[in-house]
């Protein structure tokens, strides 16, 4: 019942006022005994008509939703150029799309993981789809050695050879250690060595932390996150739900 204790109190002073307001009616000129027969009256109503306390709920919780998508908005226009244009992050799809999606991800992210082919399948059914990657490790080292691997290889040997990698850590099981990722690089006829030593340059590392920085002012904990239009996307949706967001950006 704490759950909607402040819902009923909020209830209360929901059919109270317009009594005050209609005739005059003023609670806190109320005597001991009068408020509580008033307190009664309430608990009464709510006893029989206990719907009344989950419509309340489901519409204190609609509220919240609207709320946090009207901050969401908010924040997307704030940050809108490290969002979408960086000058850095991996863009595939169409990169003339007359839409952007952009994912924050996670190489080690079951969800990330759950939502690549299904991203894969919406770049290429609709063809009109800008894609950013938002190199976002936060499940610990593995994560982070995967994504500095993922990054390196960008700044060393290009879009082309990002793109391979980026798909190929999307599927690997293993620890990216680096024997794994010697592998990783050879089994793509990419020279491993040039991609392992700069993992660690500042270079690599201050583009993660420059996006790990932009999670944070985005509020975003978690992965996967999309970014589409002006829309937060907190979590992994089915294909459709991603059209269905599409086309609503499209619209706008």
């Amino acid at each position: 019942m704490s759950r909607f204790a402040p819902l009923a109190a909020a209830l209360t002073i929901g059919l109270a006022l317009p009594a005050q307001a209609e005739t005059g009616f003023d609670p806190s000129k109320m005597s001991a005994e009068e408020r509580e027969a008033f307190r009664q009256e309430i608990r009464d109503y709510l006893l029989e008509n206990p719907q009344v306390i989950f419509e309340a709920v489901a519409v204190f919780e609609d509220q919240q939703a609207q709320d946090k998508a009207d901050e969401d908005v908010s924040l997307v226009q704030a940050n809108a150029e490290a969002i979408f244009d960086d000058g850095y992050s991996w863009v595939g799809g169409n990169p003339e799309g007359d839409v952007t999606v952009v994912e924050f991800m996670d190489y080690r992210c079951g969800y990330c993981r759950k939502a690549f082919d299904e991203v894969n399948e919406l770049l290429e059914s609709d063809g009109n789809i800008r894609f950013v990657v938002k190199e976002f490790p936060i499940l610990g080292e593995a994560s982070v050695l995967s994504s500095r691997f993922a990054v390196a290889t960008r700044q060393v040997a290009g879009d082309e050879a990002y793109h391979a990698v980026h798909d190929a850590l999307m599927t690997f099981t293993g620890e990216p250690d680096e024997a794994a990722l010697t592998r990783i690089a050879e089994s793509l006829a990419l020279d491993p060595a040039p991609i392992l030593a700069a993992m660690d340059s500042d270079a690599v590392i201050g583009e993660l932390q420059e996006t790990r920085a932009l999670a944070q002012r985005l509020q975003i904990n978690g992965t996967p996150t999309f970014v589409i239009g002006d829309t937060m996307l907190r979590g992994y949706a089915p294909l459709d739900a991603m059209r269905g967001l599409v086309e609503d950006a499209r619209a706008e």
